[in-house]
């Protein structure tokens, strides 16, 4: 089957996977904080983006790689760290992993994924980053860290931008907990969805398995907060600057919505800033990221990543415009999966590389170098 006729855009796959999964499982995935403003907000800010065509260049031989964190990546993109992946679809860890191998672009395991950093280390590629949850006890912080190391990670990520769990209405009314229990309710949607559930009951039911080592019982738990918050603190500028002192490779705070922020990490010594509002996901007031993109970019020369809303290819182009040095996504991803299950990640990176390639196409460009400090 020629997956581009059938599901030619990241909306197809949307569609399809809400088809194929149990309703509280989509709601996980696709649902936003408060009544959602931060993520229509984003998609909005996105599309009054707007980029000029170009005509009259000729045929064009497309080429979309970027030098960032000291090498070069065949396409401006990768994969955000995903909580719990695995409650989307069984081994979804491993066929991100994978699929980010084969391309040659960045994968981020989340420090909540349900698989270790010891499950994927036969899959890395050169270019994996481990995504930190800020862990309270230095020891366990450290044996993190190493764990991570040791697996093959080479980029670590603090996400700076959850000091506190947030109230994710849409997760809380679709009846999920933490962790997840097979209540009647729950039973009833997983019998509407029978690809999901067999291979959830092949695989198991996921579970947090890097903070396996450190947690015996997690009690009772908000119903969106996951036993990750029993370990987690809200990190201050010395937690960032003991990670930079313990960390031997490039070192990324995610979460930076506001210019304010960027001097005194470049201080610490930070080798990028992740610019996001987590997708819509953490503070329902907070400002599009590609809204404070432009003002970010001009306090800092550190590399920037950008996400928060990005749907395709053109959005990937409007980040990079206004400054962004790299794009990373998330639930595109997980709609991949949840549609065509192995297949997925790859089709998503094709779905973006040639959407990428047309756009460019359009604005005249046969690579990325017209977008100050990408080449």
């Amino acid at each position: 089957m020629d997956l581009h006729s059938t599901y030619p855009g990241i909306p197809d796959l949307k569609r399809r996977a809400r088809r194929r999964l149990p309703h509280f499982v989509w709601e996980y995935i696709d649902s936003g904080t408060g009544i959602e403003t931060t993520r229509h907000r984003n998609r909005k800010a996105l599309d009054d983006v707007r980029l000029s065509p170009s005509i009259l260049h000729g045929e064009l031989e497309f080429d979309t790689s970027v030098k960032f964190l000291g090498g070069t990546c065949p396409l401006p993109f990768g994969i955000a760290p995903i909580g719990m992946s695995g409650l989307v679809w069984p081994d979804a860890e491993r066929l991100l992993a994978q699929a980010a191998a084969k391309a040659g672009i960045p994968y981020s395991l989340s420090t909540v994924a349900s698989q270790s950093p010891e499950d994927l280390a036969p899959y890395l590629g050169e270019t994996a980053w481990f995504q930190l949850y800020p862990p309270r006890d230095p020891d366990i912080r450290m044996d993190m860290l190493n764990r991570a190391r040791r697996a093959g990670f080479r980029t670590l990520v603090l996400t700076a931008d959850v000091p506190v769990a947030s109230r994710r209405e849409r997760q809380t009314r679709s009846g999920l907990r933490q962790p997840p229990k097979l209540t009647p309710r729950l039973l009833a949607q997983i019998a509407q969805r029978p690809a999901w559930a067999l291979g959830m009951l092949r695989s198991g039911v996921p579970h947090m398995r890097t903070l396996d080592k450190y947690i015996d019982d997690p009690g009772d738990l908000p119903p969106t907060a996951h036993v990750g918050y029993l370990l987690r603190t809200s990190p201050d500028l010395d937690y960032v600057k003991w990670l930079r002192d313990h960390w031997d490779g490039p070192f990324v705070v995610k979460g930076i919505l506001r210019p304010e922020d960027t001097d005194r990490l470049e201080q610490v010594g930070v080798d990028a800033l992740w610019v996001s509002n987590h997708g819509g996901r953490q503070f329902d007031a907070a400002p599009a990221s590609v809204e404070v993109l432009p003002a970010i970019r001009s306090t800092t020369r550190l590399p920037l990543i950008f996400d928060s809303g990005v749907e395709g290819g053109l959005d990937i182009l409007r980040a990079l415009s206004l400054g962004a040095d790299f794009v990373m996504l998330g639930r595109a991803f997980l709609y991949g999966l949840a549609a065509l299950g192995a297949k997925g990640p790859a089709h998503v990176i094709d779905i973006l590389r040639q959407d990428l390639h047309a756009n460019m196409g359009q604005m005249g460009l046969a690579d990325l170098c017209q977008f100050e400090t990408k080449c």
